[in-house]
């Protein structure tokens, strides 16, 4: 670990690696800098990543909680309960403090993960600025008022000014971050990644085969399907659309990576089989793709359908079959992994 300080200036020697989703970006970036290789897939897939949940009781921006991945800090979670990892964490109620620890652990050369609100950063483009406070970056160092930020979702490193950093650790409202940072104090000499991903695979059929909870995983995914279908008559058609549009939005650019989270869990599968010279993850690798794209045939029809710029078939009840037929398709796919799982055992 390699940091210098010149004329107020701290520049810690960590690899920033651009990737689909942030909090999976972060762990597998923290996780590199750390000594143990691992790609973004393979941090999304071991820390349990994959999910869908339909949560009408919970609102964002007044419109249904929809999701596609586990929740929010879930893979850290996870991440951080693999034997041997010790990862520190804090939250703060004064702004000042979680400021000043922030900059401790970066002379320390510690590279730091926070939990930020996005509508506070000036990096990101005002267009794609909304009120999401779970989004996960890495500061790896400081030159004068700015911070040196690895924000997984950009190309390449960027600044921000410490006054709109403070802001965004304490954004207000769902998910406030209330200053968190968390950073990697220890690792294991040794990473035992079959065994891992066996857990991790475990974990994703268990969230989407064995709730018994009728708006999670696969059963969620047939109840969205049926609540879907009644939209217009229910909501009026101005509602309806408003709706859908949420669906589509927390699947393609919340679920980053497309296909809400099922093309970064087929890479992660594939990475698998790689991994393990296994054929049936191969397989699952590319069934569980095929699910990602029949969610994107979904979303081009619930698109077209918001813009105005129908097709002959597009409508409500077609929209909803593609998604019986997502749940289909899961429902089979994580029924043959958890067999596998068995069988490892």
């Amino acid at each position: 670990m390699n940091a210098g300080k010149i004329n107020s200036r701290i520049m810690i020697d960590f690899t920033h690696r651009q990737s689909a989703h942030c909090e999976s970006g972060v762990a597998a970036n923290l996780l590199t800098y750390n000594g143990i290789k691992i790609s973004e897939a393979m941090a999304f897939g071991i820390g349990g990543g994959l999910f869908f949940g339909y949560l009408p009781f919970i609102r964002i921006n007044h419109l249904p909680l929809i999701t596609y991945r586990a929740a929010a800090g879930k893979i850290l979670q996870q991440i951080a309960a693999i034997p041997g990892v010790t990862m520190v964490r804090k939250t703060f109620r004064d702004q000042a403090r979680a400021m000043d620890e922030l900059d401790r652990a970066l002379a320390a050369s510690i590279p730091v993960g926070l939990q930020t609100g996005v509508f506070w950063l000036p990096y990101f483009p005002m267009a794609l600025r909304f009120h999401f406070n779970a989004h996960n970056l890495v500061v790896y160092g400081k030159e004068g008022h700015d911070y040196l930020i690895s924000d997984p979702v950009f190309p390449e490193p960027v600044r921000c000014p410490t006054e709109d950093l403070q802001r965004a650790r304490f954004a207000s409202g769902a998910l406030a971050p209330k200053g968190k940072m968390y950073y990697l104090a220890q690792v294991p000499d040794e990473f035992d990644r079959a065994s891992f991903i066996v857990q991790g695979i475990q974990y994703v059929c268990k969230m989407m085969l064995g709730s018994p909870f009728p708006l999670i995983g696969v059963k969620g995914i047939n109840f969205l399907a049926g609540r879907l279908e009644k939209w217009p008559c229910r909501l009026g058609n101005e509602k309806a659309d408003l709706h859908l549009g949420h669906v589509v939005r927390m699947q393609e650019e919340i679920g980053t990576g497309g296909g809400g989270f099922r093309f970064m869990y087929g890479a992660f599968l594939q990475e698998c089989a790689d991994e393990l010279q296994d054929d049936f993850l191969r397989d699952s690798a590319s069934s569980l793709t095929l699910t990602g794209d029949a969610w994107r045939q979904f979303a081009g029809m619930a698109a077209r359908i918001c813009k105005n710029r129908l097709q002959p078939e597009d409508t409500y009840p077609a929209m909803a079959g593609i998604i019986r037929h997502c749940g289909e398709m899961e429902k089979q796919i994580f029924r043959d992994l958890h067999t596998w799982v068995n069988e490892q055992q």
